[in-house]
């Protein structure tokens, strides 16, 4: 029987943050009062809780408490690899220990991943067929080291007790990992597979089934909630923290592709396991589709060619007539080599067969707003051949009916409330008909008296021939009065990289640019010496914490925009205005606003930090959008003074 009798949540609460050592915030309550409303009622709950609000405990506490009382795990999903180690290596741990005693047991978690991210025994030990044969792709140095991390792979795989490819440490490339793992669909099953009884993949799943506390991302949670079988064990709670990110980690998973390698793969794969003739009909396809795509133009394709929709249909049927020569999925239970590379070759057969299909399909509606599905080609680059790739315009569709259909939602992030409303990101996850509420809870910051937003409004609007003369000179008046400890946030690399070989002979303090080393080494060197400065692009917008005198001022180069020929992006404004609504606003300025608002969330992360938010884009103050934009963002003193933000840097300077 559940247990009805715990103590309440905000009990909870505050007997973890005295065991913990801290003290409880006023917007940690409101956010503890508001989860655990949401679970009573069976409500969905968007919460925005700014930097130092301590929301992992909030949502924790009474998600915990559910778990107990339902006698069922919670999951908890993020967006990144840095805040699951969090929970899982700190936060999880604290937790448990502190409400032990308060509860009928010590509160138990594990971390699940998707099959991927494991090592496959089998594979690692059988005669499985080889996922790529392209080292001809690769210079013989690159071939050299991948087999110098195989070996490592190997040498580990006896030692491991998990599997968990983050705990490979250094890591290893992608090439390297995929001859030890399998992906879900590749999988013979625990039961027909020769190592299923251990399979570390396996062995995840069943952990997580005991706990009270499942901590997994995004990815997986959509992989589970649109697939047909299970991932994650049976729940009826879902945090989704780092919930900015859902709706771009959503598409990602249910966005397919066809490629010559792709296409290829399923030709080597079947070659050997039917009739000659008939793997031939689908090398043929293969090659009409790789002379195809080298000559297309790269872009959105909005109107299906003949040569392209004939490809398409070449490749559907004689993958399709493949499939048949195979035979029945279930064949070859005595013999686990065989029903290995025959799994392999309907896993790779499958995805061109359904990919094809959904292009196909992506076409011949009667309207713009009929649309479902946006089709585009990605150019070849050093690394890879052109791409052709499918994805949904929009995914509130699905999140609607498959994760908020039979669950309480609670979403929760920095920044969710857009235009000082939560309307725009609910619309994206398809909760506008569903019952659900949004709260702010604030912040512990003082914003505007620990932070002033500056907007150069006297500067040239940005063009498209780079930075112009003007902004580097603003940019290094600006770093000279802080002494350096500045990051810089730029639209591109191009543009960080023009910013760093322009001003790094200039300014008299070390200048670092993203791509110099790994990201992680680059933000432990800026946080370590206070005179550096850190310059780069989209994954430091979001994933730098550097607390104290080391960060005073963050520059943003321009309104980060998405580029007018992102294919998908455009795609989804024009079908939002065929369905008469405002394109620009709800795909584009949203975009912007949200990045802009993670930007500017770099430079207060600790209680007594202070500093500028430099953006150099005027028409952050004269656009008609900049209202939208500007209420996204925390309450900053607001100038466009070029002195004010200058004098503050160097009275700053001085006090640290």
């Amino acid at each position: 029987m559940p247990d009805s009798h715990l103590p309440p949540a905000e009990e909870l609460l505050s007997i973890a943050v005295n065991a913990l050592g801290g003290s409880e915030r006023r917007g940690q309550i409101t956010m503890v009062q508001a989860v655990q409303r949401a679970i009573d009622d069976e409500e969905h709950l968007a919460v925005q809780a700014g930097t130092g609000t301590g929301k992992s405990l909030a949502y924790l506490v009474p998600s915990i408490r559910h778990s107990m009382e339902a006698d069922k795990p919670v999951v908890i999903s993020t967006a990144t690899i840095a805040l699951q180690r969090q929970l899982v290596d700190r936060d999880l741990p604290r937790l448990a220990e502190a409400l032990g005693k308060e509860l009928p047991h010590e509160p138990t978690f594990a971390i699940l991943k998707g099959r991927r991210n494991y090592l496959c025994r089998y594979k690692a030990t059988a005669g499985w067929p080889e996922d790529d044969e392209q080292d001809q792709l690769f210079e013989p140095r690159e071939v050299g080291a991948t087999g110098r991390m195989v070996q490592r792979i190997q040498e580990w795989a006896e030692e491991t007790e998990t599997g968990d490819r983050d705990e490979l440490v250094p890591g290893v490339n992608e090439q390297a990992w995929r001859q030890f793992s399998v992906s879900a669909q590749e999988c013979l099953g625990a039961t027909r597979c020769p190592s299923g009884a251990e399979c570390f993949a396996e062995m995840a799943r069943s952990r997580a089934g005991e706990v009270d506390v499942v901590v997994t991302n995004h990815a997986l949670l959509a992989i589970d909630a649109m697939g047909d079988i299970p991932v994650l064990p049976e729940h009826d709670m879902v945090v989704v923290d780092e919930a900015h990110e859902l709706v771009d980690r959503v598409t990602s998973v249910v966005t397919a592709e066809l490629s010559e390698s792709s296409a290829a793969l399923a030709v080597r794969r079947v070659g050997r396991l039917i009739e000659q003739p008939i793997a031939d009909q689908l090398m043929e396809a293969a090659e009409d589709l790789k002379a195809l795509l080298a000559a297309a133009p790269p872009g959105r394709v909005d109107e299906l060619p003949e040569v392209l929709g004939l490809t398409l249909a070449l490749l559907r049927d004689t993958s399709a007539r493949c499939v048949s020569a195979l035979g029945p999925r279930g064949g070859d239970k005595d013999d686990p080599d065989k029903a290995g590379q025959r799994k392999a070759a309907f896993t790779a057969l499958d995805e061109v067969h359904d990919t094809a299909v959904r292009m196909l399909e992506a076409y011949g509606h009667a309207s713009e707003e009929d649309r479902a599905e946006v089709v585009w080609l990605e150019g070849a680059t050093d690394r890879r051949p052109p791409v052709l790739r499918v994805a949904p315009l929009n995914v509130g569709g699905m999140l609607r009916d498959r994760l908020f259909g039979d669950r309480t939602v609670v979403l929760t992030s920095a920044t969710l409330a857009l235009g000082g409303t939560f309307d725009g990101l609910a619309r994206q996850w398809g909760l506008g008909d569903k019952g659900w509420q949004g709260i702010d809870v604030g912040s512990p910051f003082d914003h505007p008296r620990a932070g002033i937003l500056y907007v150069a409004k006297h500067l040239p609007q940005p063009g498209r021939d780079g930075l112009p003369q003007a902004y580097l000179d603003e940019i290094a008046e600006l770093i000279e009065a802080a002494g350096g400890r500045t990051l810089g946030l730029f639209s591109s690399m191009r543009a960080a990289k023009a910013a760093t070989e322009a001003l790094r002979d200039r300014l008299g303090v070390p200048l670092l640019c993203q791509g110099d080393d790994s990201t992680m080494l680059l933000v432990k060197q800026f946080a370590e010496d206070e005179a550096t400065c850190l310059f780069g692009t989209l994954s430091l917008w979001q994933g730098v914490d550097v607390p104290g005198p080391s960060l005073r001022l963050v520059i943003i180069d321009r309104v980060p925009f998405p580029r007018p020929d992102d294919p998908l992006t455009s795609a989804r404004q024009r079908h939002v205005a065929a369905k008469g609504g405002n394109g620009f606003m709800t795909v584009a300025a949203t975009h912007a606003a949200l990045l802009l608002a993670q930007g500017a969330g770099r430079l207060l992360r600790a209680q007594h930090d202070k500093g500028v938010i430099a953006v150099l884009d005027p028409r952050l103050a004269t656009a008609r959008y900049s209202s939208f934009l500007l209420g996204s963002l925390p309450p900053f003193w607001r100038t466009t003074d070029p002195a004010i933000p200058r004098a503050a840097l160097k009275r700053l300077s001085t006090e640290d």
